[in-house]
């Protein structure tokens, strides 16, 4: 398994590829993208990308935590995370990955 991160930079030259425009407009077409996705979830929207998953917030409760280290009890305040659920088609596809 290879260690490479997919990044802006690698989408924004994919979209130039594929799509013709020019590298400025591709790099703002991604950021556009990302942006618009991001303000959705931070106002509490779910993100459903067809054949590849949905991004949500979820809610979590206030809880007692502990140190591994040291065993001490630590408070940790409620917080709101972000999840990733891949879609059925997007499970395959990694699953199918996975053969040798």
């Amino acid at each position: 398994m290879s260690n490479a991160t997919l990044t802006r930079m690698d989408l924004s030259e994919a979209v130039f590829r594929e799509v013709g425009l020019s590298r400025n407009e591709s790099a703002e077409l991604v950021e556009s993208v990302l942006g618009y996705m991001a303000e959705a979830l931070v106002d509490g929207e779910n993100v459903k990308i067809s054949s590849f998953g949905t991004f949500s917030i979820r809610d979590k409760n206030a809880r007692i935590g502990r140190n591994p280290k040291t065993g001490e009890e630590v408070p940790i305040a409620p917080r709101r995370v972000l999840t990733f659920r891949p879609s059925h088609l997007m499970k395959e596809r990694v699953d199918s990955g996975n053969k040798a």
